[in-house]
């Protein structure tokens, strides 16, 4: 599989692959699921439960326990919507799972975050390219209820919306090296986890702390010039010191950093990624 980024995870198609068809909500906006589904995210939700204690940052724990989510069953968007309405203003968008950039931009820049509407099957429990509810509410929602979080999604929006081409797949570095990859601590003893990617994953829960892959500082520049795949454990995280970095990070000129990356050009990407 070629290099990919971002790109190839929100794409200009809103066809899911590997056969996955979007649940459709009924005049009421509620989704009528079926046993397995709701088996299905039982069983993700209790095993990644299990593994974030010590792991996640506290940020996130304190949003997961205001969104009260259900063992039992997928929760339906507006149970979601009435927390994050409740503490930042957000609310979910049900989309396809594949979005095109403009509208996910569209999105974030109005404080509405796409959730896919779809569950993975068991066959796919462990791993699944395209990101389902599971992902979407289990990953991301929990830290939308902290303002600091929940402004610099809106502010990455806002600048995506107006972005060139080649400007968004700068910043979708960006947005993988925070939203769905970053970690957060002062030290190595103190690093925990923000990033959804990761919340949402059992494998990369464990593997994003241990001595395995680097922990490299923030540096804005070098995020927003380091490759990525999006098939393989990340072997490169960027650490923030605290979730308030990100309210920082919302405030700055993000596009002349996206103009000076540019003119530098990419690092070479990790060996890992490389394909042999």
């Amino acid at each position: 599989m070629e290099n990919q980024d971002l790109s190839t995870a929100i794409s200009n198609t809103t066809a899911i692959a590997h056969g996955y068809t979007a649940r459709t909500a009924d005049e009421n906006g509620y989704i009528d699921y079926s046993e397995q589904e709701h088996q299905t995210w039982q069983a993700l939700l209790t095993r990644q439960q299990a593994n974030l204690g010590g792991k996640a940052c506290q940020a996130y724990l304190d949003g997961l326990a205001k969104l009260n989510l259900s063992i039992d069953q997928i929760p339906q968007l507006s149970h979601i919507d009435d927390v994050l309405q409740a503490t930042t203003g957000w609310r979910t968008a049900p989309v396809p799972a594949l979005i095109s950039f403009s509208k996910f931009f569209n999105l974030l820049a109005n404080k509405s975050f796409p959730v896919a509407t779809f569950i993975r099957r068991p066959e796919d429990f462990d791993y699944i390219q395209e990101p389902d509810i599971f992902h979407e509410i289990v990953g991301h929602c929990p830290l939308l209820t902290h303002p600091a979080f929940a402004s610099f999604t809106e502010t990455y929006g806002k600048l995506g919306v107006n972005a060139t081409k080649q400007e968004r797949t700068f910043l979708a570095r960006l947005y993988w090296f925070t939203v769905e990859f970053g970690l957060m601590g002062k030290t190595a003893e103190s690093y925990s986890i923000y990033g959804g990617g990761i919340l949402s994953s059992p494998a990369e829960t464990n593997y994003a702390l241990s001595d395995v892959p680097e922990h490299r500082p923030f540096v804005i520049e070098d995020v927003l010039r380091t490759p990525y795949r999006i098939d393989k454990l990340q072997p490169i995280y960027y650490v923030i010191e605290d979730i308030e970095q990100l309210f920082e990070l919302s405030k700055i000129d993000m596009m002349a950093k996206v103009h000076q990356a540019m003119e530098k050009g990419l690092f070479e990407p990790h060996p890992s990624l490389v394909q042999h």
